[in-house]
């Protein structure tokens, strides 16, 4: 059994796992380019499946619910004025849950979205969405230092292949590595089963 411990246990600061009922929950780029072409990510149905799961139980508590939503280039990747850039319809906003767009992977990056979490008053942030290593990563990563403390639904999100000078990596390796990095000093990671 290896006695290896995380950054969270050596320092104290372990977290239990945040509750949608006092917390808010972020869906990052549930997106349709990652649905297919050359983005298309590796067990992202089911991501997407559980994300819709986390989002039922949030609307049925009245957890509040930020969308975020990447912008690309016009005619490139996540087209703002096109149909890959559109959020999947069945995760779009209702009601009064909020929208926030995004240029470069960290959702805080120039978007506003501190100072709106700031008016939901909630400490607890719950992050699922899209890529485990680029938006995923560098967004939970930012949540420290504007001090929240973050939940990571590992099974809510997804990846793909990534090319290296070594070969492939595969999105199993990818994602197991950042969840893993995420766990060490930047996030309680949790399934989907265990907040609904």
């Amino acid at each position: 059994m290896s006695d290896l411990k995380t950054m969270f246990q050596l320092s104290g600061r372990v977290h239990a796992p945040a509750h949608l009922s006092n917390a808010t929950l972020i869906i990052i780029d549930a997106q349709k380019e990652y649905l297919r072409g050359p983005l298309a990510l590796t067990g992202v149905r089911e991501a997407m499946a559980n994300i819709g799961r986390l989002v039922e139980k949030a609307r049925a508590v009245k957890c509040p619910i930020v969308h975020i939503r990447h912008l690309g280039t016009v005619g490139g990747p996540f087209d703002p004025h096109g149909e890959r850039g559109e959020l999947v319809p069945e995760l779009l906003p209702q009601g009064d849950e909020h929208l926030v767009e995004k240029r470069l992977p960290n959702a805080f990056n120039g978007t506003g979205l501190h100072e709106l979490l700031q008016s939901l008053g909630h400490l607890d942030l719950i992050v699922c969405g899209f890529m485990s290593h680029s938006s995923i990563s560098t967004t939970v990563r930012a949540t420290k230092d504007y001090g929240y403390r973050c939940t990571l639904v590992d099974d809510a999100c997804a990846t793909r292949d990534l090319p290296s000078p070594h070969g492939v990596v595969s999105a199993e390796v990818v994602h197991r590595t950042e969840m893993a990095i995420m766990a060490d000093n930047f996030a309680t990671l949790a399934l989907t089963k265990d907040l609904v």
